[in-house]
């Protein structure tokens, strides 16, 4: 059964930074790709970033490039999210998603049950 586990969400001021983990329990990550989504307020769910497990490759959205980055620790079987620089518009809970596959071609994810970030002004 796949289960994704998220944590380190919180409450910081605008310029500081989190580091969100994405723990996989009962698979391996191994042929994965682990996207994370977030969802603010009012507004529908949207992609940020994608790794493949395979050969740590990566896509970032436009809107976080230069702030946010994805990356994985196989051993720890668990992928995470830093964020710098946080904005007031970056406030969302955080999801991340697994999926056999590549970040442009999966099948259907599997989703943890998200963490609250939020950055105040």
């Amino acid at each position: 059964q796949v289960q994704l586990v998220e944590s380190g969400g919180g409450l910081v001021h605008a310029g500081g930074s989190l580091r969100l983990s994405c723990a996989a329990a009962g698979f391996t990550l191994d042929g994965y790709a682990i996207a994370w989504f977030r969802e603010a307020p009012g507004k529908e769910r949207e992609g940020v970033l994608c790794i493949n497990i395979s050969d740590g490759s990566t896509e970032t959205k436009e809107f976080v490039k230069g702030r946010f980055t994805i990356s994985r620790d196989n051993a720890r079987n668990t992928v995470y999210l830093q964020m710098n620089n946080l904005k007031p518009e970056d406030t969302a809970v955080y999801y991340c998603a697994a999926a056999v596959g590549t970040c442009r071609l999966h099948g259907s994810p599997s989703w943890g049950q998200g963490t609250q970030v939020t950055i105040s002004s």
